[in-house]
């Protein structure tokens, strides 16, 4: 018998799976195996599929690989050393070389976009054809900057540790029960949330928490939902692509009028800081709407997009606490910690929880597990409060700063909605400047804004006459999105842009 280990015993495998990268290579027909192996090579390194520095296969796991004599990758590795396309070191094995590559093939033109592509949009791009501004007070997002990057890296590590391997495989639709759990205690905690694990389905972000609940109201046998006049169209695009003719709904400064709801079946509110005017639903019309819903059948959605943040009045509960056998709850991991990580989720009637577990599981069977398992164990050890807390902070100097900021340099502008959240309503004189005319000089000095026309539903009456809680037009500023050492800058843009220096 020969001596030596046996390539194909445990040690053996092992060290020949580890080695090197995998490779498909075409040797074409023939019987000039060499030649054809080392022309594959060469138009493998040619094409960039195999870049500069990337380790080969050994040569007898290449030959195990391609069924071939472990000589004959050998020897065509040796050529290629002598040609200058592979370089070969004792101890380090063989890899392409980082300098005597033939210039690669053109790369195929880039597609133009459009600058007002969908997908440019979604990535939150700035004025100027698709250019990031300088500055961006859009609302919606987050300071990214501010992500908590070692808290999370440690919560990742103990929850990897520490989960089963079966964590790992195909889990409930509804999420990892971990993450269900710390989610039901956290929710009762700080927003007042009445649930329990098994009624918590999570899902990749709102979005897909918002498509799944409309389609299962759908096929329940729902055709209308009302919304609230101004607020995210993504949201009303959702809900009409399942099949929900939307019904816009007047604001005032009580939030929705909801005494005007009629034989619609379902509602959705932003009830603890309406998006984007900012009003909290009153004591009077939060029990009007739970009794609407009672009498009709109907459901009510609470979408708390930003619940964790407020400064200058009493945490207005959860609405979905009066009535939970009617009112969904949607919350997000968007605006705490960041949108990235597509982390949301819904706390449902017990007669909607298999509807939409179904939905789920066609979606896509699963949100991804870690993520889940991480947020589970930044929650369970605090970490997930100390983040708020400190943001709540944060984001309420930033709030402060822009109302004197824009008192000492546009005083005519009226700031609402700032009790809580992460954006302020401007409203702007009448005899100003409209939302256009500051659009295009916020874009000529490169800051992003957004108007609060942009967020009326279709149907309404125009912004200032869908909402009743501001006089005329309007910007909304995201004082969230700008990391911290650009807010000074983001605000001295917009008051120059707002005085017209």
């Amino acid at each position: 018998m020969p001596s030596g280990p046996d390539p194909w015993s445990t040690w053996g495998v092992e060290r020949w799976a580890g080695s090197g990268v995998d490779l498909h290579l075409d040797l074409g027909p023939g019987p000039r195996v060499r030649a054809g192996l080392e022309e594959a090579l060469r138009l493998a390194v040619r094409d960039g599929r195999l870049a500069p520095g990337t380790p080969l296969p050994s040569s007898r796991a290449l030959a195990r690989d391609l069924g071939i004599a472990r000589n004959t990758v050998a020897e065509a590795y040796g050529q290629l050393v002598a040609e200058g396309w592979l370089t070969a070191r004792q101890g380090s094995g063989t890899r392409v070389a980082g300098s005597a590559v033939p210039a690669a093939a053109a790369a195929p033109a880039a597609v133009p976009v459009r600058a007002d592509h969908p997908a440019l949009a979604e990535a939150r791009p700035g004025p100027g054809g698709g250019r990031f501004p300088a500055y961006d007070l859009r609302p919606g997002s987050p300071d990214l900057s501010a992500f908590p990057r070692d808290a999370w890296l440690a919560a990742a590590r103990r929850a990897l540790t520490a989960a089963p391997s079966d964590a790992l495989g195909y889990t409930d639709p509804r999420g990892r029960p971990e993450l269900r759990e710390a989610l039901a205690a956290y929710l009762a905690r700080v927003r007042g949330v009445r649930t329990a694990p098994e009624l918590i389905v999570v899902c990749s972000g709102f979005v897909q928490a918002g498509g799944l609940l409309a389609r299962a109201l759908h096929g329940l046998g729902a055709r209308s939902i009302a919304v609230e006049a101004l607020g995210f169209p993504d949201t009303r695009t959702i809900l009409r692509t399942a099949g929900l003719r939307t019904v816009p709904l007047p604001l005032d400064g009580q939030g929705a009028q909801v005494g005007r709801l009629c034989d619609e079946d379902a509602v959705l509110l932003t009830p603890s800081h309406q998006f984007p005017v900012g009003a909290a639903l009153s004591p009077g019309r939060r029990t009007a709407v739970v009794a609407w819903a009672a009498e009709r059948g109907a459901v009510v959605v609470e979408d708390d997009y930003d619940g964790e943040f407020r400064y200058d009045r009493q945490p207005v509960g959860a609405l979905q606490a009066l009535a939970p056998e009617r009112v969904v709850y949607a919350g997000t991991a968007s605006k705490s910690l960041a949108p990235g990580l597509r982390l949301a989720w819904l706390a449902l009637p017990p007669r909607l929880l298999d509807p939409v577990v179904a939905e789920k599981r066609l979606a896509d069977h699963h949100s991804p597990v870690l993520d889940q398992l991480t947020l589970a164990e930044l929650i369970g050890s605090g970490a997930y409060d100390r983040q708020v807390r400190r943001m709540r902070l944060c984001y309420r100097r930033r709030r402060d700063r822009l109302v004197e900021a824009l008192a000492r340099h546009a005083p005519r502008v009226r700031v609402s909605g700032i009790a809580a959240g992460l954006h302020a309503v401007l409203e702007l004189p009448p005899d100003g400047p409209g939302e256009p005319e500051l659009l295009a000089r916020a874009q000529r000095a490169g800051l992003a804004l957004a108007g609060i026309s942009a967020y009326e539903e279709s149907g309404a009456s125009g912004a200032s006459g869908a909402s009743g809680a501001h006089r005329g037009p309007a910007l909304v500023v995201g004082y969230g999105t700008p990391p911290e050492h650009a807010f000074a800058g983001a605000v001295e843009r917009l008051c120059a842009v707002l005085a017209d220096r």
